[in-house]
């Protein structure tokens, strides 16, 4: 079972940034698709970013556009995706996932607040 660990989250104030990071493990298959998804307390999960196995394509919510970038790192036995986030608002706060090869990992809290 691919097993994935998140860290990078904290608190940040209004307009400053923070780099998530995903590490992947135990897959069989190679690259794979990896997405960033996010909650809000209240709130329905939410795709923030996608890209692709070889890290050519990406794709990311309308709401982060032009604030955040998802890249990735392929080893032979380890694949990383970070999600850079930059000019964060109080809108941004919430646990983050990361997702791939049917796995999810266990969510880091970002705090956007003055």
């Amino acid at each position: 079972q691919v097993q994935l660990v998140e860290s990078g989250g904290g608190l940040v104030q209004p307009g400053g940034s923070l780099r998530l990071s995903c590490a992947a493990s135990g897959f069989t298959s190679g690259r794979n698709d990896m997405r960033w998804y996010r909650q809000a307390p209240g709130k329905e999960r939410e795709l923030v970013a996608s890209i692709t196995g070889t890290g050519g394509f990406t794709n990311y919510g309308d709401s982060v556009k032009g604030r955040f970038t998802i890249f990735r790192v392929n080893a032979k036995n380890t694949n990383t995706v970070y999600l850079q986030m930059n000019s964060l608002k109080p809108e941004d706060t919430a646990v983050y996932y990361c997702q791939g090869w049917g796995s999810w990992g266990q969510g880091t809290q970002v705090t956007v607040s003055s």
